[in-house]
């Protein structure tokens, strides 16, 4: 009887797998780049789904990260601090004020670490 039983339930066809894969990921490329993927996946003789997995978890994608040099965001800063009081010595100036002494003198310290800065540079890009 229990053998009935068994045989009712196993009505037979492909059997049942342990993890399902029914979730969709789509990609979007181009019409060449579908080719290329597709001809690298039936060279390694499987499906696309089944490369793209299989590269996408255990390959090395290339990052596009760029970073900036340190250097270069220290002449960055100092670029903006210099444009930043240029602008008030421009405002001063054509508002007819005169600079005082104090002024004048931060105006020389800034030519001098402007030529500092331009000396830097020179030497870098050789």
């Amino acid at each position: 009887m229990q053998q009935e039983k068994a045989q009712k339930n196993n009505k037979g066809g492909r059997p049942v797998k342990a993890i399902k894969r029914n979730i969709a990921l789509t990609v979007k490329c181009t019409a060449i780049e579908k080719i290329t993927i597709c001809s690298k996946a039936r060279t390694a003789r499987v499906t696309v789904s089944e490369y793209l997995r299989t590269l996408g978890l255990s390959g090395n994608p290339v990052m596009l990260l760029k970073t900036i040099p340190a250097e270069i965001l220290k002449f960055s800063a100092a670029l903006n601090h210099v444009g930043a009081l240029l602008n008030q010595v421009a405002k001063k100036r054509n508002s007819n004020d005169e600079l005082n002494a104090f002024e004048r003198a931060d105006l020389k310290l800034l030519q001098a670490q402007v030529r500092e800065i331009l000396k830097t540079i020179k030497t870098g890009l050789r």
